[in-house]
């Protein structure tokens, strides 16, 4: 009798235990990978608050305005490059760790907010005349997304000229 319960014992663990052990791995991973994923955008997030803080720090180069600021000093032409610059170094690396050709919903509503920001500074006429330039180095793939993006936005590839480096 003892061994035809162990027995059943095992049938049971065998056709329900196992399959559920499987089945909450699997589900404790994907919650483990949604997590990863929304402390990567935290961080995304956190690094574009900070950028937007050295943009207000630099009131004199109006980059919240859409139009190109006049008569810029060799100075000032160099502190807006060099925060063009790190804006789209931020915009690669939050293509490099968010973007991905399928997404699921949440991964796609991040990503929708990333691309906001891309086309809101692509409307920024001193952004989009630098954007060529401003690719330089950067990742291929995300060269080719970024320019996609320009003629969405603008009709048009960016100049090929490096507008804010003249005098």
């Amino acid at each position: 009798m003892e061994s035809s319960v162990w027995e059943l014992a095992s049938y049971v663990v065998t056709v329900f235990g196992l399959p559920m052990a499987i089945a909450i791995f699997f589900f404790e991973q994907r919650k483990e990978r949604a997590n990863e994923e929304a402390e990567v955008y935290q961080l995304l997030a956190n690094a574009y608050t900070d950028f937007l803080k050295v943009v207000l720090e630099h009131p004199d180069l109006h980059l919240f305005t859409s139009t190109a600021t006049p008569d810029l000093t060799t100075e000032q032409r160099e502190r807006m490059r060099v925060i063009f610059d790190m804006l789209m170094s931020l915009f690669e690396r939050a293509y490099l760790t968010a973007w991905q050709p399928r997404m699921n919903e949440a991964q796609g509503r991040r990503w929708a907010v990333w691309e906001d920001f891309m086309r809101e500074w692509i409307q920024r006429d001193d952004f989009y005349a630098s954007a060529e330039s401003l690719l330089v180095g950067e990742d291929p793939e995300f060269q080719a997304y970024f320019r996609r993006l320009l003629v969405d936005e603008r009709g048009a590839p960016a100049p090929a000229t490096r507008v804010l480096l003249e005098g």
